[in-house]
């Protein structure tokens, strides 16, 4: 059976069905569903009209676990795809396996009173999905997701040990707007105001959000300004690959976008803490969402390309080597061929892959688990047949900062 019910109308979402209905000879069936009926029927349209391929949708509170094993069980799928927010996570794994069926999804659990990002309530998942002869596929995005396929990747294949590993995510699009987030605002944002936080010597070492900036020469993108901050991966490839000595993770930003950021944080409108307004309370976050543009509506006006790779650098036969392993992608083409920008394609294609991979058993297993755990090989194969070709360089020498 290759039947999957999809959670979450967002731009990842609709990339991941749109890609879905490309692929009909490895997904029958495709239901999408969101607590908007309207957001899945116009995402349907497209796919419809784009592919030719009718989907089914339906409408879904994913925080109510008896309405979500109630569609779980009325749609029958064998694989559900969390592609809804964060905090909906541990709803969702309940209804899994309420229903018996495999989970997958691209971030990790976080309350919604707190931004904390860690991998602690999921993992605490793995001996009930293991009894249950279930499996439950955690982060199949792009960082989390592919970042940690290619540090399986280098493992595997390129370096038989690895000591240091950068993680460099750089969004290279302009939309022309004066202050946009490419995926979910309120998401976005919980992360960039975070602490920063990397892996060194068994220990964590913290610091203020974006205190740590280096430049770096992204190829057909140029050179930009990288922050260093803590992104979920950092915990699981820390605990799953313990030789590693240090481990960071760096994302790009632009002066405009800190410089907004800067005053709505002055201004107490990143707080996740209610409010009272009038009489009832609001979080200035989640209002400031309803105000930023909606992220899968940027598409159209999106150009330039993401780069995302792997810096690795450790030891082959006996020689240093430093080896990096990324991809390009280009917002105008997944565009034209999704409707969606890149930011957007670079996650949802990677968690169709991750779906293809669990309904033909070449991903299989009872319990957690974070992708870097999983065969890279099938993974990387599949990533350039569908739309995010990879490259490895080797390189002269490892990261001078």
């Amino acid at each position: 059976m290759s039947h999957v019910l999809v959670i979450g109308a967002g731009g990842v979402g609709s990339v991941a069905v749109h890609k879905m209905a490309m692929n009909p000879h490895l997904f029958s069936h495709v239901t999408l569903a969101s607590r908007r009926a309207s957001k899945c029927e116009a995402v349907a349209a497209s796919v419809k009209r784009r592919t030719g391929v009718t989907i089914a949708t339906a409408a879904l509170d994913a925080d109510d676990i008896t309405e979500t094993t109630a569609l779980i069980a009325a749609v029958k799928p064998a694989v559900v795809v969390n592609l809804a927010l964060p905090y909906q996570d541990l709803s969702i794994m309940e209804a899994c396996l309420a229903a018996g069926v495999n989970y997958l999804d691209t971030a990790n659990y976080e309350p919604l009173e707190e931004a904390r990002f860690e991998y602690s309530w999921q993992w605490a998942y793995q001996q009930r999905f293991e009894a249950a002869g279930l499996m439950a596929v955690l982060g199949c995005g792009f960082d989390p997701g592919v970042t940690s396929v290619f540090t399986a990747y280098a493992r595997k294949h390129l370096l038989d040990r690895i000591d240091t590993l950068d993680i460099l995510d750089c969004n290279g699009g302009e939309n022309g707007l004066p202050f946009a987030t490419n995926f979910n605002p309120e998401i976005n944002i919980r992360e960039v105001t975070a602490p920063s936080r990397h892996w060194e010597n068994a220990t964590w070492v913290e610091g203020k959000a974006l205190a740590h900036k280096q430049v770096f020469d992204f190829d057909q993108v140029g050179p930009r300004d990288i922050y260093l901050m803590y992104h979920e991966e950092l915990e699981s490839l820390a605990r799953f690959y313990p030789e590693i000595r240090r481990i960071r993770f760096w994302m790009t930003f632009s002066e405009a976008y800190l410089r907004h950021l800067d005053v709505l944080r002055n201004v107490g409108m990143t707080r996740i803490d209610p409010v009272m307004f009038e009489g009832r309370e609001i979080v200035p976050l989640q209002f400031l969402k309803a105000l930023l543009p909606e992220p899968a509506t940027l598409g159209s006006i999106t150009h330039g390309k993401t780069n995302i790779g792997i810096i690795a650098t450790g030891e082959r036969a006996g020689e240093t080597k430093t080896m990096y392993v990324l991809n390009i992608c280009d917002h105008e083409t997944a565009y034209a061929e999704t409707g969606n920008q890149a930011v957007s394609y670079t996650t949802g294609v990677p968690a169709m892959i991750g779906a293809a991979l669990m309904l033909g058993g070449q991903w299989k297993g009872a319990g957690v688990f974070n992708m870097e755990q999983l065969d890279p090989d099938p993974f990387m194969d599949l990533l350039g047949q569908h739309g995010l070709p990879w490259q490895v360089r080797q390189l002269a020498s490892p990261l001078a900062f």
